[in-house]
C-alpha cells in the first residue's frame, strides 16, 4: 500500500502485478480498496493492477462540500500519471465505482481500452431523490449505524452470507466510513446525469447485473447497457457489493471480457 498526493488530495493506493497492460479497480460507495482483495491477485501475473480508496473513502482524505464525477475521474488520471502509466487502461467498477469508471472512459477516451461495471450507479430517479437526501442528512448527523441494517439487507442478500466471516468483516468496515464523506459522495450521485455521455462511449463495455441486488436490480443495470452503443449485458447470481460477495465470479467476468476484446 502507498499514500500519495494526487489531484489535490491524499489517496491510499496499491499498484501490484506485472505486465504491459493495466487494470484499474474502483470500489463501491461505502467500500475501500479492500473490496477487491480477492479479485486483484487473480490478475497479478498478467497485468498491473491499480486499486485505491476513492477520495472520501477508506483511508484517503476525507471530503466536505461539493464533489463531481469529473473530480473522481481526474483522480484516476492523476494516479496513472503518478505511476507513469501513459497508455490505455482497462477499468472495472462496482456501483458508484462503475459510474466513475464509465465517466473516466467518457472524459479520457484516449486512455481507456475497455470498461466492466457491476450494478453501475449512474444516477438516481427523480422520485427517489428527496427521500434519499433526507435519509442522508440523518446518517450524517447520527452516523453509519443508522443505515447499516437497510444497506446490508438490500445490498448483501442473506443468500450470499454463506461465508459469514466475509460478511461480518465487510459490515464492520462499512461502519467505519466517515458519515459526512459518505453523504458527499451520495450527493454527487444524486446530482449526476450520465445519459448523454453513455451514448457517446466508444470503448468496449460490459455491464453486469446482480440477480440478488435489491439496491439496483438487474433491470436498472440492463438499462445502462442499453444506453451504451455496443455494450454487452450479463446477469449473474450476486448482489450489490459483488466484488466482495462473489469475487471469483466477478474476476472471471472481467477476465473473459477483457480477453474477448483484447484489452
Amino acid at each position: 500500500m502507498d499514500f500519495i498526493e494526487a489531484n489535490g488530495v491524499g489517496l491510499r493506493c496499491e499498484l501490484s502485478g506485472g505486465g504491459e497492460r493495466t487494470l484499474v479497480l474502483v470500489h463501491e460507495m461505502g467500500g475501500s480498496l479492500e473490496s477487491w482483495d480477492e479479485v486483484a491477485p487473480r490478475f497479478a501475473k498478467a497485468r498491473r493492477v491499480l486499486r485505491y480508496d476513492t477520495r472520501g473513502a477508506g483511508l484517503s482524505q476525507k471530503i466536505r462540500g461539493e464533489l463531481t464525477l469529473d473530480t473522481m475521474a481526474d483522480d484516476i488520471a492523476a494516479l496513472l500519471d503518478h505511476f507513469g502509466i501513459s497508455g490505455k487502461v482497462a477499468l472495472a467498477g462496482i456501483a458508484v465505482g462503475g459510474a466513475i469508471a464509465l465517466h473516466f472512459a467518457a472524459r479520457y477516451p484516449a486512455r481507456t481500452s475497455a470498461v466492466v461495471v457491476g450494478s453501475p450507479a449512474t444516477g438516481i430517479a427523480a422520485e427517489r431523490r428527496v427521500p434519499a437526501l433526507d435519509r442522508l442528512a440523518k446518517i450524517e448527523a447520527a452516523g453509519m449505524a443508522l443505515a447499516v441494517e437497510d444497506s446490508m439487507q438490500s445490498g448483501y442478500a442473506p443468500e450470499l452470507r454463506g461465508d459469514i466471516g466475509r460478511f461480518q468483516r465487510f459490515r464492520a468496515r462499512w461502519l467505519g466510513n466517515d458519515p459526512s464523506s459518505y453523504a458527499t459522495i451520495w450527493r454527487m450521485l444524486a446530482n449526476a446525469d450520465m445519459q448523454g455521455e453513455l451514448a457517446r462511449l466508444s470503448c468496449p463495455v460490459l455491464v453486469l447485473g446482480g440477480s440478488l441486488d435489491r439496491v439496483r436490480p438487474p433491470a436498472l443495470a440492463e438499462s445502462v447497457a442499453k444506453a451504451i452503443p455496443g455494450a454487452r449485458y450479463t446477469e449473474i447470481r450476486t448482489g450489490h457489493y459483488m466484488s466482495v460477495q462473489t469475487p471469483e465470479l466477478i474476476a472471471d467476468c472481467i477476465d473473459d471480457f477483457l480477453r474477448s476484446v483484447a484489452a
